[in-house]
């Protein structure tokens, strides 16, 4: 007798919520590089991914 278990694939974290802690190369080309967020799906340039965390140090900065 064999017992299956239902598994569910784990929560994806809501996009606007999600800090992109852990990203994946998806695509290249001459001039850009895609990556997509482990946690949420979310696919996007990674030159944006490095305006967020300005706008977010910056945002820490202005708390000071």
């Amino acid at each position: 007798m064999t017992t299956s278990k239902s598994t569910q694939p784990p929560q994806k974290t809501s996009p606007d919520r999600c800090k992109h802690p852990q990203v994946q190369i998806v695509s290249r080309d001459e001039d850009s590089e895609y990556v997509e967020c482990k946690e949420c799906g979310e696919v996007f340039e990674s030159s944006e991914l490095k305006d967020m965390v300005i706008e977010e140090t910056k945002g820490l900065n202005e708390d000071v």
